[in-house]
C-alpha cells in the first residue's frame, strides 16, 4: 500500500488586538515556548516561534491532514488564555483577527528560520507595517488595505 508523504513549510504572522506592545519581555519566551507546545499538540511541527511586543511569526512544518485555519486558530485561542490565565497583561489580552500564511521550500528553511530568530534586530530598521505589506507583495497577495490590521501609526 502507497503512502502519504509531504513537505510544506510556512509562516504564520499574527497581531496583538489593537497592535498594543502588550508581549512583554519578561514572559515573551514562555509564550514562544507554549505556542510551540500547541503545535507540537496538534502534530504539526514547530521550527521557531518569535516576535516582538506586537506580533508573532511561527515558521511550522505542516502535515496536510491539519487545515491551516484551524491550527491559527487554535494557537490564538489557547495562547491568549494562556496569557490571562496568568495575568501577564492587565485587562483581557486579544489577538487582532486574521493573519498571514506563507510558504517555503525546503531550501529556504534557514533563511527564514534565521528572520524570524532575528526579528528584534530587524524591526529597528522596518515596522511591521512595512514588513507585512512586503510579504504581500513579495508572495503577490492580493489585499485591500482597509481588511489589513489595525496600524500603529
Amino acid at each position: 500500500m502507497a503512502g502519504t508523504y509531504s513537505q510544506l513549510y510556512i509562516q504564520v504572522v499574527f497581531a496583538v488586538k489593537g497592535r498594543k506592545n502588550l508581549i512583554s519581555k519578561e514572559w515573551r519566551n514562555e509564550l514562544h515556548k507554549y505556542i510551540s507546545g500547541i503545535i507540537k499538540e496538534k502534530q504539526q511541527k514547530p521550527i521557531i516561534v518569535n516576535g516582538v511586543a506586537d506580533h508573532i511569526h511561527c515558521f511550522i512544518g505542516l502535515k496536510p491532514t491539519m487545515p491551516i485555519s484551524d491550527l491559527v486558530r487554535d494557537i490564538k485561542n489557547n495562547s491568549s488564555k494562556f496569557i490571562n490565565e496568568r495575568g501577564f497583561v492587565e485587562g483581557k489580552f486579544q489577538w487582532q483577527e486574521g493573519y498571514g500564511v506563507f510558504s517555503y521550500a525546503h531550501s529556504q528553511i534557514d533563511k527564514v528560520y534565521n528572520y524570524i530568530l532575528n526579528q528584534e534586530e530587524h524591526h529597528r530598521k522596518q515596522t511591521f507595517k512595512e514588513e507585512y505589506l512586503a510579504f504581500l507583495k513579495k508572495f503577490e497577495v492580493e489585499h485591500k488595505e482597509e481588511f489589513l490590521f489595525d496600524w500603529l501609526e
